[in-house]
């Protein structure tokens, strides 16, 4: 990865790109840490240390909500709004009508997409502006109403400055705002786990087996990030005049886990619903059914988290890979799976490996979601931990894919300088 990254730093465009990239990281990172006037640090610190979930949204934010930063929402309302949008396009037939419509449709998509996000993120800022008015210095209507206004703008700039990544530098905007996010817990993370061992609280062995246990997690999830089944496609022969075109074979790749960590970001965006709304309104009843119920640590919790990212595995493999399309434009360019009839037949064969392609996929990043998780509840020292399983899934799929982009933009302009020359 490194080396990939020292390839690419000596193409001037390709370095244009890095360079705006770490820009739109610095501007974001800055936002991170400028509070909102009027609320007091401390105390929403201190109300984030007590509450897993309000711990779970600090470590995607990369800490600005345990400041209260103008960030402290992050991208998280264009997440869901994303979300939402995407599961209405499957039920609703204008919806459906744009996806299919190219890149014009995609641009109504993306602009329906930022009002819904305005519009969650305006319901955040009031849910988490009432939730947290203990920690407010002036409590009365102004201050109430600049904090949401401020949450609010912050919420609509992190989302642009995703979007301006995506466009203009490396990688996927919101992606890579959350892998920074993670990165910069690392460290406070690693101090807390040292103090708990030189407290006592933790067997210095720990951290032997805590390191042995994340080497372990990052090579499974590579390799499963890298596995694909090849499925051989042969092109029939075609006799045009004196030429003969086609007869080659080829292969259709089908990735173990296609979807990469959408389902992950996905999933914990609908399971820390209730739990945000229960911080909006504490000591109800419906606050004390869902810490009771609900918490990141109960059973329910964990079999709908694991359940989540089994759905949205599929649903995100679904969207991406149209088998019908794929064995359609087989036909019509005169290719053929071996053994397998043109047409539906070859669509229902590519179904059936993309199902159990992405079952296997799907249940090995549950597995490794939730695994931080019965660990927290088996070492209680271990719950407050910021880098879990879904942060080790979110950091290495961002790694490989942003590796693979740079590559296919040096191939690409390998493949250019060529033809030029």
């Amino acid at each position: 990865m490194f080396e990939t990254f020292k390839k690419a730093w000596k193409v001037a465009e390709i370095r244009k790109k890095l360079l705006f990239t770490l820009i739109i990281i610095v501007i974001y990172r800055v936002g991170c840490a400028i509070p909102v006037p009027g609320v007091d640090a401390a105390a929403v610190a201190s109300s984030v240390s007590s509450n897993s979930f309000l711990g779970l949204f600090n470590v995607i934010t990369g800490g600005a909500f345990e400041q209260f930063a103008i960030f402290a929402m992050g991208i998280s309302p264009n997440i869901n709004a994303s979300i939402i949008i995407q599961l209405l396009t499957m039920v609703i037939p204008s919806l459906e009508r744009l996806s299919k419509e190219g890149e014009e449709g995609r641009k109504k998509l993306a602009q329906i997409t930022r009002y819904a996000t305005l519009a969650i993120s305006l319901l955040m800022a009031v849910g988490f502006t009432l939730g947290m008015r203990a920690a407010f210095k002036s409590a009365n209507f102004f201050t109430y109403f600049f904090t949401v206004v401020t949450l609010t703008a912050g919420s609509m700039l992190s989302m642009w400055l995703g979007e301006l990544i995506t466009e203009n530098g490396i990688g996927n905007g919101i992606s890579m705002l959350i892998f920074v996010g993670i990165i910069s817990r690392i460290m406070p993370s690693t101090i807390s786990l040292i103090n708990n061992v030189a407290g006592g609280a933790l067997g210095w062995w720990w951290l032997i087996v805590l390191v042995v246990l994340v080497v372990a997690l990052f090579a499974a999830i590579i390799f499963m990030d890298k596995g694909e089944r090849k499925i051989p496609v042969n092109y029939a022969k075609k006799v045009v005049g004196r030429k003969v075109y086609g007869g080659q074979s080829t292969h259709i790749p089908m990735k173990l886990n296609p979807s990469g960590v959408m389902p992950i970001i996905f999933a914990i965006s609908i399971c820390s619903l209730p739990s945000m709304i229960a911080s909006w309104v504490p000591n109800t009843g419906f606050a004390n059914f869902v810490n009771a119920y609900l918490g990141q640590r109960s059973a329910v919790y964990i079999i709908v988290y694991a359940l989540l990212i089994v759905f949205f595995a599929f649903f995100y493999t679904t969207m991406s890979f149209n088998t019908q399309e794929v064995s359609k434009n087989l036909k019509e360019n005169g290719g053929f799976v071996l053994g397998i009839r043109p047409g539906k037949p070859t669509a229902d064969y590519l179904s059936r490996i993309l199902n159990r392609l992405t079952l296997a996929g799907s249940i090995f990043l549950a597995f490794i979601a939730i695994l931080p998780i019965l660990l927290g509840i088996i070492v209680p020292a271990l719950q407050n931990m910021a880098i879990g399983g879904s942060s080790i899934i979110i950091l290495v799929n961002v790694a490989l894919e942003t590796t693979t982009q740079l590559e296919s933009m040096m191939l690409m302009r390998h493949y250019k300088g060529f033809l030029k020359a």
